[in-house]
């Protein structure tokens, strides 16, 4: 490694957040040396990032695109390696910074090992803190790690958050887009289609996540979130509907001070803030002109409307292994309604009744969380069939 420069990983490297983050280390080469880049299945994409990083290691996580893969970085000098345990071992690498973007629960197990590591981990998988929060937090204050939120609001709460005075704080408030049916009449929410689940109005995303701030569940798995992130009760963290994406957080403290960070919606912004931290780096995000935008609005959200926000909270306030039951339930409902199999409001029915299918679930490892993962996928999935065969008349 040259002298000074952070020594780098990437997990998830050829999704949004990882080609953003390649983005802003390519932009910078003297400044980082690259470990690893992990991918799920983009070995092309994975390839060229490699290349382009200088990377020691490129892993693929699907063992079936492992040839293909050592074709392409055929006399790059790049070691290559492919599997569930080539992830880990990636994860395990010495890199000072690592960026943890590997979507679901495949991302629990490598992040755990970075946090193990004492590394500074960039968090950008919510299935970490929401299904294995506790864990999470507890190995990382055990094996000195520093957790950095990459989500938005959470990236903003932490730039605002006096970590030193936790008792000056009242309580903070994430703020959500609404997503693109804040203001269509429930009734008509049940007609929503696929296509329009996606199309948010501020942010460039991929479908799931799409479809999650469109129920809102994207933000209902960012309070539990919170709850892990920083030293509060579950009721100091709120949310408020802000449908111009530009405040992304505020931290409102006992003297009547409201602290917020605002930006661009621009992933490029958490990802640079995280990427050098403690210091501050250049990012390519458009700045702000406030006397462009003008005005600034906010509401509160409607909980007819958007369930999921309640099922979240019910999730947080039962703990144990509610939030995976939850988030596995969840995931399998938004896959669901974009194959049209279900319709867009029997996302959180589905929730609700795995939840319920599913009480007092103990989590005391990362088995434990597998295990109950897996019990509420297969009952979510039972209740997609059922809803389905309503739908066909069956």
């Amino acid at each position: 490694m040259t002298e000074g420069k952070r020594r780098i990983a990437i997990l998830g490297s050829t999704g949004s957040v990882g080609c953003n983050t390649v983005e802003l280390v390519a932009a910078q080469p003297d400044v980082y040396d690259v470990e690893a880049v992990v991918a799920q299945r983009n070995v092309e994409r994975l390839a060229e990032q490699a290349r382009q990083l200088k990377a020691k290691l490129a892993v693929v996580a699907d063992e079936s695109r492992y040839r293909l893969l050592k074709s392409l970085l055929d006399g790059s000098g790049i070691e290559v390696g492919a599997g569930t345990d080539a992830v880990v071992e990636a994860a395990m690498r010495p890199a000072d910074w690592v960026m943890a973007a590997i979507v679901g629960a495949a991302g629990l197990a490598p992040t755990l090992a970075a946090v193990r590591r004492g590394a500074l981990v960039a968090l950008a998988n919510k299935e970490v803190l929401v299904c294995a929060g506790a864990l999470v937090t507890a190995e990382a204050q055990r094996h000195g790690a520093r957790l950095l939120p990459v989500d938005s609001e959470h990236n903003a709460i932490f730039q605002v958050f006096d970590f030193e005075q936790p008792r000056a704080i009242e309580r903070i408030v994430l703020t959500a887009s609404g997503g693109p049916f804040r203001e269509r009449p429930l009734a008509a929410m049940a007609a929503v289609t696929p296509a329009e689940a996606v199309r948010h109005p501020n942010w460039s995303m991929g479908a799931k996540i799409s479809v999650d701030s469109a129920t809102m569940m994207n933000k209902g798995l960012e309070v539990i979130e919170a709850s892990h992130l920083f030293p509060l009760e579950s009721e100091q963290v709120q949310v408020v509907v802000h449908p111009q994406s530009v405040i992304h957080g505020l931290v409102y403290y006992r003297d009547g001070s409201v602290l917020a960070q605002l930006g661009s919606p621009d992933m490029r912004t958490p990802i640079a803030n995280a990427l050098g931290w403690p210091k501050r780096i250049a990012a390519p995000s458009p700045r702000l002109d406030l006397a462009q935008l003008g005005r600034l609005t906010f509401e509160p959200p409607d909980p007819e409307r958007f369930p999921a926000l309640r099922l979240a909270r019910t999730a947080l306030e039962a703990g144990g292994g509610a939030p995976t039951v939850l988030n596995a339930a969840n995931e399998v409902a938004v896959a669901a309604f974009l194959d049209s199999r279900v319709g867009f409001l029997d996302i959180a029915a589905i929730v609700e009744e795995t939840l319920a299918a599913l009480p007092d679930q103990r989590i005391d490892n990362l088995d434990d969380i597998y295990a109950c993962d897996r019990e509420a996928r297969a009952i979510a999935q039972r209740l997609v069939g059922n809803g389905a065969r309503r739908a066909a008349g069956g």
